[in-house]
C-alpha cells in the first residue's frame, strides 16, 4: 500500500537551530544503532519510520556498521527511502558515519583518509543516495593525525558526498582541536553526537557542553535513555525480549537492587510531572540549550510515539532539578563503564 504522509506532520514537532548554522533538527531524532538489521522484520522498520515522519522527525541517523550484520541498517532505511519515502528527500536530513571496525584488513576502521572516504563512499551505496546530509566522524583515532581526519570529511564535502560534517564521542579539547582545522579549511563542521543521559553526564564534567557553545557547534544526543534504564521497561523485573536480557549494549549487572531502588524514585518525580520515565529522561537532556536533538531508538512505533510526547512539557522547576539529582548524579547509579562499553560498541 502507498505511503502518504501525515499533512500535518510539521506543525506540533520543535525544530531547534543546529549551532550557528542555518540547519534545524527536530527535538527527536530516530537512530537505527539497534533493530534495523537483519534481525528485524522489514516492515517492523517501514512502521517505525513511517511513524516518526509523521510525527515531524526528518532526521535518520545511521553508521556504517549498524546492523545486524554491518552495513544492513542503511540497506534496509535504503529500500525505505526508495519505497515509502520516494519523492521526499529534500524533506529528510540523512547521517552516517565511520569509526569502527567495518571490514577485514588494516583499512576497515578508526580514522584514516582511506578508511573513511571509502566508507561513506560505501554507505551512499547500501542507501542509494548521491549525498548524505551529515557524515561523522565516528570516534577520534589517537594514531591518526587529527589533520588527516579533519581532511577527509573536508573532502566529503567537497566532493559533494556530504553536505556537513560532525564528530562523535570526541571529548572537549579534541572538540575545539578538530573545530580549529575544520574552520581554517572553511569545512561546514556543524554537530557533535556525544552520550548524554540522568545517568551520564560526562559531557558536563569534561566541559564539553561550554565547548560546543563557544564555538557555535550543536548536538545531537545519544543514549538519553540509558539504553533503556530510563524507561518503564526495567522498573521491576528484565523483560525476555530487553536488550539487557540479550546484552545488547545493557548489561544485568546494571539492573542491581540499589539502581533499580533509584530508577523507580525516578519514576515517582516523572509521574508528578505527567510523564512516563522516558519522557522526562529525554525533557531533562533537552532542556540544555547545547542540545539541539535527542537521538532515540525504537523497536516499535508505540515507542516513538510516546518519546515525542515527551515535547508536551520540557519545562523543569530548580526543584525537580535538585531532586533527580539526588537519585541520578554523582554515581548514584553508576554506569560510567557501560558508558565507555557503549561508545566501543557503536
Amino acid at each position: 500500500m502507498q505511503y502518504t504522509p501525515n499533512p500535518d506532520r510539521y506543525h506540533n514537532m520543535i525544530y531547534n537551530r543546529c549551532g550557528q548554522s542555518g540547519l534545524l533538527l527536530p527535538a527527536i531524532s530516530l537512530g537505527m544503532w539497534h533493530n534495523f538489521g537483519d534481525d528485524t522484520p522489514h516492515q517492523t522498520k517501514v512502521d517505525i519510520c513511517t511513524t516518526a515522519f509523521d510525527l515531524g522527525i526528518t532526521h535518520f541517523d545511521l553508521a556504517n556498521n549498524y546492523g545486524p550484520p554491518a552495513g544492513s541498517a542503511e540497506k534496509a532505511f535504503g529500500r525505505i527511502l526508495h519505497e515509502q519515502f520516494h519523492g521526499l528527500r529534500d524533506e529528510i536530513i540523512i547521517s552516517s558515519k565511520a569509526g569502527y571496525h567495518m571490514w577485514s584488513g588494516p583499512y576497515g576502521e578508526w580514522g584514516s583518509r582511506k578508511y573513511l572516504i571509502s566508507s561513506c563512499e560505501q554507505s551512499l551505496k547500501r542507501l542509494g543516495i548521491d549525498y548524505v546530509d551529515i557524515f561523522y566522524s565516528h570516534r577520534f583515532d589517537p594514531n591518526t593525525p587529527l589533520e588527516e581526519t579533519m581532511l577527509a570529511l573536508d573532502h566529503l564535502v567537497r566532493s559533494g558526498k556530504a553536505l556537513y560534517v560532525g564528530i562523535s564521542s570526541y571529548n572537549s579539547q579534541r572538540t575545539k582541536e578538530a573545530y580549529a582545522i575544520l574552520k581554517s579549511l572553511g569545512t561546514p563542521f556543524i554537530i557533535h553526537q556525544p552520550s548524554y543521559s540522568m545517568l551520564n553526564r560526562w559531557v558536563e564534567t569534561d566541559g564539553l557542553l561550554d565547548t560546543l557553545e563557544s564555538i557555535g557547534i550543536g548536538s545531537i544526543v545519544f543514549s538519553p535513555l540509558a539504553q533503556g534504564m530510563l524507561t518503564d521497561k526495567y522498573l521491576h523485573e528484565v523483560p525476555q525480549d530487553s536488550r539487557a536480557s540479550q546484552s545488547k549494549s545493557l548489561h544485568k549487572k546494571f539492573l542491581n537492587e540499589e539502581n533499580q531502588k533509584n530508577i523507580l524514585s525516578l519514576h515517582a518525580i516523572a509521574q508528578r510531572r505527567g510523564q512516563s520515565l522516558a519522557q522526562m529522561a529525554i525533557a531533562w537532556v533537552l532542556r540544555k540549550k547545547q542540545v539541539t536533538s535527542a537521538l532515540i531508538g525504537a523497536s516499535k512505533p508505540q515507542q516513538v510515539k510516546d518519546c515525542v510526547a515527551a515535547l508536551k512539557n520540557l519545562f523543569f522547576s530548580q526543584d525537580e532539578i535538585q531532586e533527580i539529582d539526588l537519585y541520578a548524579k554523582d554515581g548514584h547509579i553508576n554506569i560510567w563503564a557501560q558508558s565507555a562499553e557503549i561508545d566501543q560498541e557503536r
